[in-house]
Parts: C-alpha cells; structure tokens; sequence
C-alpha cells in the first residue's frame, strides 16, 4: 500500500538537523480502516476501500456508512491485501524522508476577474482609457468561428477545485500524526489523500532533536552534588567547633 487518507490540522515551523528552518504541516491520520477488498479473481484489479474520520453512532436501522469518507487505494497484484477491520497505520507505509503527492479542494476564494484569478495583466492605465485597467481584452475571434471558445479564461468562481501539489517531502511520522515540508491544499479539517511517488534519499535532513541526558545519568550527577555540598556543611561545623573551643 501506499496511500491513506488524513486531515489538515496546523501549520507550523521546525529546524532541521544543519540549522535550516523549514514550514511543515501537520496531518492526522489517525482512524484509517479497511472496510472492503478488491480481488484480481473477483474484480480484475486488487484494491483497498478505506473509511476515515468515524460519525458519531447512527441509529440502529440506518443504513448510512459510519466513516464520513470513503476512498479506494489501488494495490499491486503481488500485494498482500489487509483483512477487513484492520487499522492502516502511518508508520506501515510512510518512512521520514519519503517524497508524496497530496490531493485535496483547494480554498475557495468567491468570484473572481482574469486579473486576480489567472494573472491577467491587464490594460493600459494611459492614453485615455478610464475603465480597462482589470478588463480581460478581446474573448473571440471574427465571424470565423463566431463564438468563444469553450474553457476560455474569464472571470468566475475561484479556488474550492481539486489540487494536488506533487513531491512534498514527509520530515516526521507518528501512528497518529505526519509532519510534511511546505503547504498543503485546503483549510483545517481538509481531507487529504498522501500517495507515495518515492522512497527516502541521500537528500534528506532529518528533523534537529534535542538530545535528553540519560535518567540515571542525572541522577548520578545530582547525587555526586549532593554529596559535594554535605561535605562542604560538614566541614563548615567542624571549624566553628574549634573557632569555639579556642575562645573558651
């Protein structure tokens, strides 16, 4: 397999292990499940259904799915296919270094004209010309063909499409969570699909950890100080017994 689902959660900052600091997105994957196999015998190509994000519980006699997405990951032939009800975790497919696809709906970004949505340039601002300095420009030819063509690009409805932003690069994997380097589509609670297009490199950096001193290590130095400073009391006493005697 090499594919599951997630969900948007944060974006945020992290340093790598050379001092670079990069952006990163965090996704859940937490609750990705198998709930129906395609066969070759059966079906003619093998695959995976798999349910993401559980409803709360319906009622008995409703015959709704309990996930809220359900999404079809294709498997290789000589794949072993899961068992229905079993847990997809992210350790089991991805690895940190690994290079990913993410396909999810874009923002959408309400109406929009030529300039703003496909970076039209626009008209002249001089020589007269009072009102076309968003305007798009000529949209047809002549009497041949005398129509627009269609999927010319005008103003409309922008972002709220599908995207998918190729070789994203995962910087940290959890059972429940991945750390992804750069943007995503989407807002928080975007339903993500992350498909594996290449294996870790030499490239990779892996993420700066800080490094935590052994338990017994430093225990052993708080005992060692310890007994240091009690020395130090004893020693302390001993002289004002003897500054004291003297005096007498």
């Amino acid at each position: 397999m090499n594919s599951i689902l997630a969900k948007k959660v944060e974006q945020g900052q992290k340093f790598l292990e050379d001092g670079k600091r990069i952006p990163v997105t965090k996704l859940n994957v937490n609750g990705n499940i198998v709930v129906a196999i395609k066969t070759q015998a059966r079906d003619k190509y093998s695959a995976v259904q798999l349910g993401f994000d559980k409803r709360a519980k319906l009622a008995p006699k409703s015959n709704k799915s309990p996930f809220r997405f359900l999404r079809e990951v294709r498997m290789a032939d000589a794949e072993i296919l899961p068992a229905v009800g079993d847990v997809v975790k992210a350790s089991d497919v991805f690895k940190p270094g690994d290079v990913v696809n993410v396909t999810g709906i874009s923002k959408g970004k309400g109406y929009a004209g030529g300039v703003k949505r496909y970076h039209f340039k626009g008209g002249p601002r001089t020589h007269g010309q009072s009102d076309r300095e968003r305007a798009p420009g000529s949209i047809g030819s002549t009497t041949t063909p005398g129509r627009v063509y269609r999927g010319k690009r005008m103003a409309g409805r922008m972002g709220h499409e599908q995207v998918t932003v190729k070789n994203i690069r995962i910087v940290s994997v959890d059972d429940n969570f991945i750390l992804v380097k750069g943007l995503v589509p989407g807002g928080r609670n975007t339903l993500l699909m992350l498909k594996k297009v290449k294996d870790v490199d030499n490239k990779f950096i892996p993420l700066y950890a800080d490094k935590v001193e052994p338990a017994v290590a430093s225990a052993f130095v708080k005992t060692t100080a310890d007994k240091k400073a009690l020395a130090g009391k004893e020693e302390k006493k001993e002289v004002k017994v003897k500054v004291k005697e003297e005096n007498k």
